[in-house]
C-alpha cells in the first residue's frame, strides 16, 4: 500500500453510488481499490456531510437516498482498509481563515477551503476530485483525477 495518504472528495463518493452516473466507473474502481487495501486514501468528516447532503437532495441526484441509505454507505466507506478518517485539526479554524483571506472566495467555495485546510492540518497534499477546478488554485495540491 502506498505511504502518502490522498483525500477522496465528495464528489467522487458520490459518484461511486450512483451506477448511471459517467463517472461511476471510475469512481467506484478507485473505491474497489481501497476495499482490497491496494490505495492509501483518507476522508475528511466534512466529505462524509456533503455526501450525505447531495445523495438525499432530490434536487441535486436524480434518485433520492434515505438518511439511512446514505448512512450505511459512509458506514461502508469508513470499512474499507484503504480509507481512514481525518481529524478535524485544532487549529483548522485559523488555516482556513489564513487560507481565506490569501486566496478570498465566496458562496460554496468557502468549503473547498476549509477542506483544504483540514488537509493541511493532517499533512495530506493529494485530492482525487472530478471538480480539479476547485483545488487547482493551492500549488500545495496535488489534484489527482479517479
Amino acid at each position: 500500500m502506498p505511504d502518502e495518504l490522498a483525500l477522496v472528495d465528495s464528489n467522487v463518493l458520490v459518484y461511486a453510488v450512483y451506477c448511471d452516473s459517467p463517472h461511476h466507473r471510475r469512481c467506484r474502481a478507485l473505491l474497489d481499490q481501497a476495499q482490497a487495501g491496494e490505495v492509501s486514501l483518507c476522508v475528511a468528516p466534512q466529505n462524509l456531510a456533503e455526501f450525505l447532503a447531495v445523495v438525499t437532495d432530490p434536487r441535486r441526484v436524480a434518485v433520492a437516498r434515505q438518511p439511512d441509505e446514505a448512512l450505511d454507505a459512509i458506514e461502508r466507506f469508513l470499512a474499507m482498509p484503504g480509507i481512514s478518517l481525518l481529524p478535524i485539526p485544532t487549529d483548522m479554524v485559523d488555516r482556513w481563515v489564513a487560507l481565506m483571506r490569501k486566496r478570498p472566495v465566496t458562496r460554496g467555495a468557502v468549503f473547498d477551503v476549509q477542506l483544504a485546510a483540514t488537509m493541511f492540518g493532517n499533512g495530506i497534499h493529494k485530492i482525487y476530485t472530478l471538480n480539479g477546478s476547485d483545488f487547482r488554485q493551492f500549488d500545495e495540491i496535488e489534484v489527482l483525477a479517479p
